[in-house]
């Protein structure tokens, strides 16, 4: 790749054309992913769907190996296949049908329109290439840019991630860096063509707090000045409490809860969601408190339980949950959750987190009554 002058085909940058009227800049409808192996069919995606606009945020999260990475990884044709295989469904940007896109075009959507922070930077950068040229490459590709272009917009970019010594660090390789350093490379690299939609899978996982708020103040940035619309994948859901504007819980595959970030934190309906919500530390008190976490392990893809696939790890499962897989139960906003109990008003009260608002009104309900019934 590294090396060779490519001729920019501006008349598929799809970037510059208009959204087709009633449609959204991107649209995941229904997307499965099974990897065929010995063992059998791996489940990784397994009907997932949702939009996407300019400016907006999503926030996708769940455990690892829930399929979050995996998702987006097809979305950008980036699955050998075989063994990977999709099964179903269908994902446009901006009315173009990627997963029936020819290769030589989904080059040139993949790092101009579409960019993506991979997961590990020491395995995703190419050891023998030091960063400037690494950097620039997709500037060289995609924009037409010189060597020496490439390398000046390098250090800005750099620089501009928080990097010092930008002009020394771009002669440099990957092994010269550390974990948080090469991280930011790939951030640099994502940004460096200024995309449409940025896919940012655990883009601050090895950076310490201080720099993980610079990450994500940068991509901000980025966003209000170019109006692009950003898709954070993580593990944990304090990362995007406070820039998502909705957020997809996945599990074993499957999306198991979608709503408004606000919806997710304080009227969340799925049991799998109220233990990510628990597992979140509180800011520190005089009181201590222990972690609550979610018990057991995910279930293996190729042998998922009948029925709900969260029941084994469940502690409110029943027999339905156990024989039964639940639809989704949707309220008007288009906020839903796959839980034959999440229309259950007395369940999510009694259940629910603190945070949750049914929960506070429950409680301040019964605590009207108590007094009500102290003062007859």
């Amino acid at each position: 790749m590294f090396g060779k002058s490519k001729t920019v085909d501006t008349s598929q940058d799809l970037k510059n054309q208009p959204v087709p009227e009633g449609h959204h800049l991107l649209e995941v409808d229904d997307l499965k992913m099974y990897f065929h192996t010995e063992d059998g069919v791996v489940r990784a995606v397994d009907g997932v769907s949702y939009t996407l606009d300019r400016g907006e945020t999503l926030g996708v999260v769940g455990e690892s190996g829930s399929g979050k990475s995996v998702t987006h990884m097809t979305m950008m044709g980036l699955i050998p296949m075989p063994p990977g295989k999709i099964e179903g469904g269908s994902v446009f940007y901006r009315g173009h049908d990627l997963l029936n896109m020819p290769e030589a075009q989904m080059q040139h959507v993949r790092g101009n329109d579409i960019a993506m922070i991979f997961q590990d930077p020491m395995t995703s950068l190419n050891p023998v290439y030091k960063i400037g040229k690494q950097v620039g490459e997709g500037l060289r590709l995609h924009r037409g840019y010189s060597k020496e272009q490439a390398l000046k917009r390098a250090v800005e970019l750099l620089d501009a991630v928080g990097i010092p010594e930008p002009e020394k660090r771009v002669n440099e390789y990957p092994h010269q860096f550390s974990g948080g350093m090469r991280q930011r490379v790939m951030i640099a690299m994502a940004l460096a063509c200024d995309p449409d939609i940025l896919i940012a899978d655990e883009p601050t996982t090895a950076l310490d707090v201080t720099i993980q708020a610079q990450i994500i103040e940068l991509m901000q940035e980025m966003q209000e000045k170019n109006g692009n619309a950003i898709v954070m994948i993580t593990h944990d859901l304090g990362v995007v409490a406070d820039i998502a504007d909705k957020i997809m819980v996945m599990y074993a595959g499957r999306p198991v809860e979608f709503g408004t970030a606000d919806e997710i934190f304080y009227e969340s309906r799925h049991p799998y969601t109220w233990g990510l919500i628990r597992s979140i530390p509180e800011q520190a008190t005089d009181e201590k408190k222990p972690l609550t976490p979610i018990h057991g392990n995910p279930p293996a893809l190729s042998n998922l339980p009948k029925g709900c696939v969260f029941s084994p790890r469940c502690p409110y499962a029943t027999d339905k949950c156990r024989a039964e897989r639940p639809e989704r139960f949707e309220t008007g906003t288009g906020h839903y959750a796959a839980c034959h109990y999440a229309g259950d008003a007395d369940f999510i009260k009694k259940n629910a987190p603190d945070t949750s608002r049914s929960r506070k009104v429950s409680v301040a309900m019964l605590d009207q009554e108590e007094t009500k019934g102290g003062e007859a």
